[in-house]
């Protein structure tokens, strides 16, 4: 791409987008032209004859070629948001979706009325659960386990860049002993893997470039449910919940396991798409 002005190279990068057949184009051109300028949105357009910088040229260029090559546009950019707060995002970690808000608004409905509540979040990825939840809860204690190193590196940066007091563990949610640390807890909260081989097999290509192991599980993808709802279920006060993220149609697999498991007063949440994301439990 030919040095010019910014107006001329955000036009030649929405064309390139959509002849790519990225939906929504016209945004994505002006992320990767924020993150190669360093402007903000409104900067682009007030400043549209300016020239660009061989160095942001170039970089621009990379920018443009990792997307038509089908990389998340989150992972070029480095952060996306994800209820209202800042996470940083890279190779090696799944990134915050719209989604899993619902699981968070499912938290915060159950525990508004709880004092200095201590809080699990399982496979905590980014953190990004663990941290809305800090930053919208008073008093809270909340923990996140983590057993990727790449996701870890991740999920430190944004306890740091959001003033988080969640605190970090480095451990298999699949392993007694890790569980074995915790007990008394209010509630457990996960967005564990939940893809079975079919799901993975059709993945988009974006999604591919996300880590298989925050993605895939086995037994038709109710796995971690399973081993979660068992070994984790004895570090709950008698009364206290969890919640987890399910995929479409997995609402009532999970259902069965937490009454199998001892759970009550089990409830679902739609997502703002009305597919059923959320389902949650008391233990007995």
């Amino acid at each position: 791409m030919v040095s010019t002005t910014i107006s001329i190279v955000l036009n030649k990068t929405r064309l390139a987008l959509k002849a790519a057949g990225i939906e929504n184009y016209a945004n994505e051109a002006l992320w990767l032209v924020e993150k190669a300028t360093g402007l903000k949105r409104n900067e682009i357009i007030l400043k549209g004859a300016n020239q660009l910088s061989d160095n942001e040229n170039n970089k621009l260029d990379e920018y443009i070629s990792r997307r038509l090559d089908g990389e998340p546009l989150q992972y070029i950019i480095g952060e996306w948001e994800f209820f209202g707060l800042a996470f940083k995002v890279g190779k090696g970690v799944l990134i915050p979706r719209q989604d899993t808000e619902a699981l968070v608004e499912a938290v915060l409905d159950y525990i508004k009325d709880k004092y200095n509540p201590e809080i699990i979040d399982l496979c905590s990825g980014s953190g990004c659960i663990a941290i809305a939840l800090d930053k919208n809860i008073a008093n809270a204690k909340i923990h996140a386990v983590e057993l990727s190193d790449d996701a870890i590196f991740y999920l430190n940066q944004n306890i740091v860049s959001n003033d988080s007091d969640v605190t970090l563990f480095k451990g298999n949610v699949l392993d007694m002993a890790t569980a074995g640390l915790y007990k008394n807890i209010d509630l457990i909260v996960s967005n564990p893997p939940y893809l079975n081989e079919n799901d993975m097999n059709q993945l988009q290509r974006e999604v591919s470039f996300e880590p298989e192991m925050a993605l895939f599980a086995e037994d038709n993808g109710v796995y971690f449910y399973k081993e979660i709802t068992r070994l984790w279920k004895i570090c709950l006060k008698k009364g206290g919940m969890i919640a987890f993220e399910c995929g479409i149609n997995q609402h009532n697999d999970i259902k069965l396991i937490l009454e199998d498991n001892g759970f009550e007063n089990i409830c679902f949440k739609e997502d703002l798409c009305g597919i059923i994301r959320v389902v949650s439990g008391i233990r007995k």
